[in-house]
């Protein structure tokens, strides 16, 4: 026995083919609506899970990123805390070693802003692992330029240490040539002072153009003073001062400024007052005869009239004249 489930009028009236046709559609879109919200379900379950996996995709990227830039940060600063010291303990200022300076500072500078970026991409990461690896091999070309610098500079230090003991014993040779020179041209000096002797001090009266020979001292109007300069082979050619000194029989020494009177210094470093300078064309190895007149305004005293002869600071010779009293009771 059969039963139809086809759903009947509710007056009892059979189904028309119209109304078949719309159950047929409402049917069709119920099942589309069905398949859709499926499929929709479908998709929003499947993009959760590629959400969540790239979300989780990306939160690894992060840490692995994280992780990779805090080892770069250290690898700077360790690289950083080595250079420092290296800059510490060098003291040289090599034109190279600044501009090594110089270079590594911009590298250090520009690694430290890449990895100071909030969103650090790999392109930026990848320079900044590049920089620290160029930075290192920076620092330890930095470090074998400062040891070779030092090795230089000591290498430097030994030869001027050399030289400046070469130097002193070249001084030292110098200053013991110079020496053994002074010392012979003090020789020569001392061996060309001229020399005095055969000494002739005379007193002289003039009356008119005549002149006598006295000892008398009231009558001396002048002392004539004559002496030879003997051959010296060392004494050059040329003009030379020849000082006589005069004194008093009181002791004290015979000058008159207005006449020619003067100092000079003796080779012990002493001044002395002479009475005339004398100069003389001296010719050398010859013997010549020196003479001169000394006429002052006072009256000649009684008494020994010493007169000395210096050349060249020494005294070359001397000699004395005595002058008498006048008259009955001499």
């Amino acid at each position: 026995m059969a039963y139809d489930n086809t759903p009947q009028p509710s007056n009892g009236a059979s189904p028309t083919p119209n109304q078949n046709g719309k159950n047929k559609i409402r049917g069709i879109i119920t099942t589309a609506l069905v398949i859709a919200l499926l499929g929709t379900w479908g998709y929003i379950i499947f993009d959760k899970n590629k959400t969540r996996e790239s979300i989780s995709q990306r939160d690894s990227t992060i840490v692995t990123t994280l992780s990779q830039r805090d080892q770069l940060q250290k690898e700077l600063d360790d690289a950083t805390l080595h250079y420092d010291m290296l800059k510490t303990s060098n003291s040289m200022k090599d034109s190279t070693i600044i501009a090594r300076d110089r270079e590594i500072e911009n590298k250090k500078s520009r690694i430290q802003t890449l990895l100071s970026q909030v969103n650090l991409s790999q392109t930026q990461l990848k320079e900044a692992r590049s920089l620290i690896a160029s930075l290192k091999t920076d620092v330890e070309g930095y470090k074998q330029q400062i040891e070779t610098l030092k090795g230089e500079n000591l290498q430097l230090t030994r030869e001027n240490e050399q030289i400046t003991e070469q130097r002193k014993a070249i001084q030292q040779n110098y200053d013991s040539a110079q020496f053994v020179i002074r010392e012979k041209e003090n020789i020569i000096d001392v061996g060309s002072t001229l020399h005095a002797s055969n000494f002739d001090v005379v007193g002289i009266n003039e009356k008119g153009s005549r002149e006598k020979e006295t000892n008398t001292a009231k009558k001396v109007d002048k002392l004539r003073i004559s002496f030879d300069i003997d051959e010296n082979l060392i004494t050059q050619t040329g003009t030379k001062d020849i000082y006589v000194c005069i004194t008093a029989p009181d002791g004290t020494p015979v000058a008159v400024e207005a006449l020619g009177s003067g100092t000079f210094s003796t080779r012990e470093g002493l001044e002395k007052i002479y009475t005339q300078k004398v100069e003389i064309n001296y010719t050398q190895n010859k013997r010549q005869r020196v003479s001169f007149d000394w006429k002052q305004n006072a009256k000649f005293s009684t008494g020994d009239y010493k007169v000395e002869v210096y050349n060249n600071g020494f005294k070359i010779g001397e000699a004395t004249r005595p002058l008498k009293k006048g008259g009955l009771f001499r």
